[in-house]
């Protein structure tokens, strides 16, 4: 089981500042990391303190208007190389048309609210009608991914009560902890790195 530290700093730092847009979002990572499994992208912020590792994409709807890189959701995860500290998350991009539908909650499989994110919310065109494109998230509970090896489900809602329940999949979680174990690996090789070259102060 990989053992981590949570705190308030890594959300508020990490997924707070990309929010407030000092970074790109979109999972579309730079893949290809070493050790990490296919499909999983790695993205580093400020000068590689914060990795964000991208999970494995899939359709929650066909491809809006055929577009790449709409209408699907993964797994996120922060971790802070510095403290071994990480943070799990329900990514989901979501393009229609219609009325706006404004997305404001998500649930877990026995109805427990999860913290909501709303990243972006942007109108495509209204020419002949109305289309949008939505970006929002979930923060997930400590040890969401230890403990559901065979997936589970997250349910959205919007400003007008409709649902949409998301399913991850046990290949998608199996890839996320995957990608977090070989992460973990390297943040315990650096410390004792990072500790020995650190100044130590004077003793009185």
């Amino acid at each position: 089981m990989r053992a981590v530290r949570r705190g308030p700093s890594l959300l508020a730092v990490v997924i707070g500042a990309a929010l407030a847009g000092c970074v790109p979002l979109s999972p579309s990572g730079e893949s290809g990391a070493t050790g990490l499994p296919a499909g999983v992208g790695m993205r580093e912020y400020l000068s590689g303190r914060f990795v964000e590792l991208i999970g494995v994409k899939a359709q929650h709807a066909a491809p809006f208007l055929g577009t790449p890189d709409t209408n699907f959701f993964c797994l996120r995860s922060f971790i802070d190389r510095q403290t071994g500290a990480s943070a799990d998350q329900l990514y989901v991009a979501d393009s229609y048309d219609g009325a706006e539908r404004r997305w404001l909650a998500a649930y877990d499989a026995s109805g427990h609210a999860l913290e909501f994110i709303a990243i972006s919310r942007n109108r495509i065109t209204c020419d002949g009608g109305c289309a949008y494109a939505e970006e929002f998230a979930a923060n997930l509970p400590q040890q969401q991914l230890q403990e559901n090896p065979q997936g589970f489900t997250v349910t959205f809602t919007d400003h007008a009560g409709d649902r949409e329940t998301i399913a991850v999949t046990a290949a998608q979680v199996a890839a996320q902890l995957a990608a977090l174990a070989t992460e973990m690996r390297s943040v315990a090789k650096a410390t004792p790195r990072a500790a020995a070259g650190a100044v130590q102060p004077d003793q009185p």
